[in-house]
């Protein structure tokens, strides 16, 4: 059986080069990850500044650095400088430890994500990859929902009504949203054969799941929205309802910490859905054929970062174009819709995957067919959500009420297309003094 180059460029399957690095490389490589992550942030800030600025006709940061990139520099050292507050109806030790608790594990979880080869690195050979594990994807799993905990303590710690209201909100979204994220990565087990990030990216070698496995990947991507509070689903801290949310009691590097793990975690999931469904560092498909060195040496981290910065971008975009969805359609969207079509798509997925590889049957006609079941049946939830707003019950006549009464500056409504092309009377009524002006409607 042929290895496939993608394959070979992977030390070994059974994941053994793993942990087998000195202490030095391993540092490096942790300080490294830590780097990246925080020149990442400061990046994704002014970026996502100019291009909602562009959308915008405006013209965005452009005074401080070369093209305004050190304003999120600037932004920082100005939260570092601020005084910082803590209420006195706060609790004081979950106060100050829930922002390390969301920022910490927005950090840790990309200790199992590929970023490339095995490379020479100081002149020790070693993959460009923190660990790996057998079970890496549960862990970066695990380890995401954790960082939930730095948001609804925050909120529940502040003391203030809003605060809580958010952290509320933070966990019901997280509940909501982390069920549809884990069973969208279900169908990537099933057709990978393992949950080690290393051996999901080798098995992508002929075609990404993000093609194969569209329902699942259209799934994660509006789950990765809402996990990570950004428009339209950034309820938890929604500033029309609920001034803030749960930061709103933050100040100084408490808020930094919190605006740290937010941006952290937008290029966190972007890696993973890089990683799990567009191929993880491995060129675009054909470069490979072009070019013999494309996956090898550092030339992977940037196609891996090209990709991360594609879905960045959507955020950013989501962020510019759509306004904030309503609570209860936001919950909706993630236990009727979400949720039972992921049930679906795994129960169809196993099914493909038990034919392709014990029966004789077409797989082409088995997924054309499985898409036409899916269709019709999100077709029919959508219809059964349809049927309540039928026409409402027609009112019985009732008699025209006085919108004068009490000497109120209320105009009377039209009833009946009694104005249309003539003038009514508009009274408005204010102390002693009454107005008498009319409204003409044109209905040419």
């Amino acid at each position: 059986m042929a290895i496939s180059p993608l394959a070979a460029s992977l030390p070994d399957a059974d994941l053994a080069q793993f942990g087998q690095d000195p202490w030095w490389v391993i540092v490096l490589k942790a300080v490294f990850i830590f780097l990246i992550l925080v020149l990442l942030t400061l990046f994704n800030i002014w970026f996502e500044r100019r291009v909602v600025a562009r959308m915008q006709h405006r013209v965005g940061p452009n005074v401080h650095g070369p093209f305004g990139l050190l304003q999120s520099l600037a932004d920082g050292v100005k939260l570092a400088l601020k005084e910082d507050i803590v209420p006195k109806a706060a609790d004081k030790v979950v106060f100050l430890l829930a922002p390390v608790i969301a920022v910490v594990p927005a950090f840790v979880t990309w200790a199992v994500i590929p970023l490339g080869p095995e490379v020479n690195f100081f002149g020790e050979r070693t993959p460009l990859q923190l660990t790996d594990m057998p079970v890496a994807v549960l862990f970066m799993l695990a380890i995401a929902s954790i960082g939930i905990y730095g948001i609804v303590l925050g909120g529940w710690s502040s003391g203030s009504t809003y605060s809580l209201l958010g952290g509320l909100r933070s966990s019901a979204q997280m509940i909501s949203y982390e069920v549809a994220m884990g069973l969208a990565l279900v169908a990537v087990f099933l057709y990978a054969g393992s949950m080690s990030t290393s051996e999901i990216v080798a098995a992508q070698d002929d075609l990404w799941f993000g093609l194969i496995l569209l329902p699942s990947f259209v799934i994660y991507v509006i789950s990765m929205v809402g996990e990570t509070n950004r428009a339209p689903f950034d309820l938890p801290e929604a500033e029309g309802e609920l001034v803030g949310g749960f930061h709103t009691e933050y100040s100084s590097l408490k808020f930094a910490l919190f605006f740290l793990a937010e941006y952290i975690n937008l290029a966190t999931v972007s890696a993973i859905a890089t990683t799990l469904f567009l191929g993880g560092w491995a060129a675009p498909w054909g470069i490979e054929h072009v070019w013999a060195g494309a996956n090898s040496g550092y030339w992977p981290l940037l196609w891996f970062f090209g990709k991360v910065f594609i879905f960045i971008f959507m955020f950013v975009w989501l962020r510019g174009s759509l306004p904030r969805m309503r609570y209860d359609q936001f919950m909706a969207l993630g236990w009727k819709v979400l949720i039972p079509v992921s049930l679906a798509w795994i129960v169809a997925v196993a099914t493909i995957r038990v034919i392709s590889l014990e029966g004789d049957i077409n797989r082409t006609y088995l997924v054309a067919a499985i898409a036409v079941l899916l269709v019709i049946t999100v077709g029919l939830m959508f219809l059964g959500d349809g049927d309540k707003d039928e026409e409402a019950p027609v009112e019985a006549d009732r008699e025209p009420q006085d919108a004068f009464a009490g000497g109120f500056p209320v105009p009377p409504m039209p009833q009946g297309g009694a104005v249309r092309g003539g003038a009514a009377p508009l009274t408005f009524a204010s102390g002693r003094t009454t107005v008498t002006a009319a409204a003409e409607e044109n209905h040419e």
